[in-house]
């Protein structure tokens, strides 16, 4: 079996994304003895608040939380790389390193364009990944084509309609430990840095806010959405029926 085998890659555009948008579902998987990464495109270097190497820092604590495998960053430019050739293969080499059964993405639309951006570029790697023709190579060793069974992309600040919507009351605190792990990008009162979008006393709330709207939609606690560009199948409706709540 290949020891770097993933049943999961989470990527996205900024340290902290995955954290904020799939950690409950991720830290399900983990709990269920699965393989699960996460691959960061850029440093997040644009960001008003913290530094590059803060931020590792950071997003290394958060997948020890996590119980995450391997977490990697691809050093792509914050806020200015582009869905096109170069990045496509790039990403590429390291879909077909991992060779994920599931890939979750960036949203396609969101309040913060490199999400968008990210979530397009994402999709469409995933799928030229299982071009034999496209030819990659990692550490010299030309790879093998592969292509993730399914593409899921997370919600993030925009309120999309899901899809479907993944139970995470079980894991919604370990969840939040995760996104506190982001010291540098959130409010605090001890911090002289400057307020951003996320950074206020509200939105950790609003974070608990969405995922508990999610959650209702289901009969659950806490829930993430996802969408899916591809239909999913199912072997027989039973599928559909999750275990009664007590």
């Amino acid at each position: 079996m290949d020891m770097n085998k993933l049943h999961i890659l989470a990527i996205a555009t900024h340290p902290d994304d995955i954290e904020l948008g799939c950690a409950g579902t991720l830290i399900k998987h983990v709990n269920a003895g699965q393989a699960v990464g996460i691959l960061d495109l850029t440093e997040g270097e644009l960001g008003t608040r913290g530094s590059v190497a803060l931020r590792y820092e950071e997003a290394r604590k958060a997948a020890e939380v996590m119980g995450i495998k391997v977490r990697e960053n691809a050093q792509m430019a914050d806020g200015f790389f582009r869905n096109d050739e170069e990045h496509q293969r790039k990403l590429i080499t390291y879909i077909r390193h991992y060779q994920p059964e599931i890939v979750i993405a960036n949203a396609l639309e969101d309040r913060h364009p490199d999400h968008g951006r990210g979530g397009r570029l994402i999709a469409d790697a995933c799928f030229l990944s299982g071009l034999a023709k496209i030819e990659t190579n990692r550490d010299g060793v030309n790879q093998q084509p592969w292509r993730p069974k399914r593409v899921l992309h997370m919600i993030q600040d925009r309120p999309l309609k899901p899809d479907f919507i993944v139970d995470i009351s079980e894991t919604f605190e370990e969840k939040m430990a995760a996104i506190h792990c982001y010291g540098s990008q959130f409010y605090s009162v001890d911090s002289s840095e400057p307020i951003t979008y996320i950074a206020t006393g509200k939105f950790m709330e609003d974070i608990r806010s969405r995922d508990a709207l999610l959650g209702k939609h289901i009969g659950a606690a806490y829930g993430e959405g996802y969408i899916c560009e591809s239909i999913i199948g199912i072997n027989d409706l039973n599928a559909l029926v999750l275990p009664e709540l007590p």
